[in-house]
């Protein structure tokens, strides 16, 4: 291997090398992540396979990510105050108990559409507070140094999980139906709880919890810090406008491929894998440098922008892959890096806050964006929402540029 080559590698897995805790997390994430994805596709075959409605699993993607749109701001207040690893573990317990109920009702056929909505909803409650917590438990594992490191191999596991988990649902399915796949998700908690109960607390980076603030009053500070801190609000202001109207690929791959490139499953499968494989190998490229930056991020952001411009016009299915390759892989360079920049500009004590901003962009936003994006694709089909969505994200990144640069002196 040549001595580029090596250094490369050595960078991109210095956090695994370096801190015993996070190869812990990171072999329990390998299991669980995979098992969640899953449950995803299991999930919604099943609400499918109850309602024969696809209003339905817009219903369900509702019920899943309401909870984050409604409290989501907030959680950063409540992770602030307490033990990350152990809100961790019980966050955990609680959406291992929500998949073992979802294994219960399904194998004794007592599943119902209310039943599995009810379920949907208690999970994303749990990720309300879990999605923040597991990011400042990534801070708190390898510190501030190596947390851009850690973050782009997180969003590769969480990518190639995107592959694999749904690739095996689609196996179990056919072979046993979906009650299996639930069976395997909720035992693929184990490996991340273990590996949990595992962490040598003394090698944990030490941060300051702020345990007198209110959720209110601690709400409000993190806001504060948010809009004051210029870098993170223009970093906040784009991830915003990308998450509402540029990250909806729930809704607009579906779409694509059958309303635009008149493809079969198998094929939209193909496009999704493409999509995850490319945010994969941005990972991957992500984790060997040596740190973010907003030029980083900015770069990320143009072309994931200019990208979606390129697929609008798209009509071959095999070029719409590639296409889609090359927007996961400025994905992951644009979101890893904002996730970064935005925790290690927090104090130890708003961090939490600072990470729920920041996933409140994405996730609590996602309701909405999708009801968005499918007014777009009503109105001129996917082409528009396509455009649309690549000139918002130019603008907003534009605009946040300009809203860093030093003022002009006065003559």
């Amino acid at each position: 291997m040549s001595t580029i080559g090596l250094a490369l590698q050595t960078r991109t897995f210095c956090s695994l090398r370096h801190h015993r805790n996070y190869r812990l997390f990171f072999a329990g994430q390998v299991v669980s992540l995979a098992g969640s994805w899953m449950q995803n596709v299991a999930l919604a075959w099943l609400v499918l396979s109850l309602s024969r409605s696809p209003l339905a699993v817009a219903l369900l993607l509702f019920c899943r990510f309401a909870p984050y749109t409604l409290f989501g701001l907030f959680a950063g207040s409540i992770v602030d105050r307490v033990d990350t690893r152990r809100l961790v573990i019980w966050t955990q317990v609680a959406a291992m108990t929500t998949s073992a109920a979802l294994t219960v009702v399904t194998l004794t056929g007592t599943a119902t559409l209310p039943i599995v909505f009810a379920l949907a909803m208690l999970g994303g409650v749990t990720l309300v507070l879990d999605a923040p917590a597991r990011q400042v438990l990534t801070f708190e594992m390898v510190g501030p140094r190596e947390l851009p490191n850690a973050v782009a191999l997180n969003s590769g596991l969480l990518n190639a999980s995107r592959v694999i988990g749904p690739a095996v649902a689609g196996v179990l399915i056919a072979a046993a139906g979906v009650g299996v796949c639930f069976l395997v998700n909720t035992f693929s908690f184990v490996a991340v709880l273990a590996a949990l109960l595992a962490m040598r607390k003394s090698e944990l980076y030490p941060v300051e919890h702020d345990r007198t603030v209110t959720v209110l009053a601690g709400t409000r500070e993190g806001l504060s810090f948010a809009w004051h801190d210029r870098q993170v609000r223009a970093v906040l202001v784009v991830v915003t406008c990308v998450g509402l109207v540029g990250f909806n690929f729930n809704t607009l791959v579906p779409l694509l491929a059958s309303d635009t490139l008149h493809v079969d499953a198998r094929a939209f499968g193909l496009l999704s894998a493409a999509f995850g494989l490319g945010a994969l190998a941005g990972a991957i490229a992500t984790a060997s440098s040596r740190r973010a930056s907003f030029g980083a991020f900015r770069a990320g952001a143009v072309t994931f922008s200019v990208l979606l411009f390129a697929l609008a016009p798209v009509h071959e299915a095999w070029l719409a892959g590639i296409v889609l390759f090359a927007i996961g892989a400025a994905f992951t360079l644009f979101a890893a890096n904002a996730n970064t920049l935005v925790q290690l500009a927090a104090p130890d004590h708003l961090r939490g806050r600072s990470v729920a901003l920041y996933l409140f962009a994405f996730v609590g936003l996602a309701p909405l964006g999708s009801l968005l994006s499918g007014a777009l694709v009503e109105v001129g089909g996917t082409a528009l929402a396509l455009v649309v969505a690549g000139t918002v994200g130019l603008l907003a990144t534009a605009g946040a540029t300009a809203s860093l640069r030093p003022p002009e002196p006065l003559i």
